[in-house]
């Protein structure tokens, strides 16, 4: 069974350190100046924890507003130990629930190939992918974009 904390705003210590922590264990390296940047900065930031029962922090996924109408979904992963559980799509549906409640029309997000997994649930769940561009490290960015429903829709 998982549990999703949300954190509004400004992340506290505990909070940045969970998600500093779940960077690492995912993504093989410690988070870097522009996610602290981010965390710092963002309006409207939105941190969902994936948490067991037993208190263990399985996965992570961060969002902002880009735009009155568009909700970015920028930052989020699960250890590995808790892959292929639906942790992931429990992550996004929380998200995109808040998204929806708090009157935003649309989630982009952004991918790349060797995020596969993450790709193929972006498109399981409704995004579209919008565009493509070749980041500076000269791999191809994928752009997806997943229309909100409106209340009552």
């Amino acid at each position: 069974m998982i549990r999703i904390l949300e954190k509004h705003g400004l992340p506290d210590d505990a909070t940045r350190q969970a998600v500093f922590t779940l960077h690492e264990g995912i993504f093989g390296k410690p988070a870097g100046e522009k996610v602290q940047e981010r965390l710092n900065t963002a309006p409207d930031l939105l941190v969902l924890l994936a948490e067991t029962t037993d208190g263990q922090l399985a996965g992570f996924k961060i969002g902002y507003r880009q735009d009155p109408d568009t909700y970015y979904s920028w930052l989020g992963g699960v250890l590995p130990e808790f892959r292929r559980q639906g942790i992931a799509a429990l992550l996004m549906q929380h998200q995109h629930e808040w998204a929806r409640q708090q009157g935003y029309l649309r989630i982009q997000t952004k991918t790349m190939n060797r995020w596969r997994s993450m790709l193929i649930l972006n498109l399981q769940y409704g995004f579209d992918i919008i565009g493509t561009y070749m980041g500076n490290d000269g791999s191809v960015r994928i752009i997806l974009q997943k229309m909100l429903k409106g209340k009552g829709e």
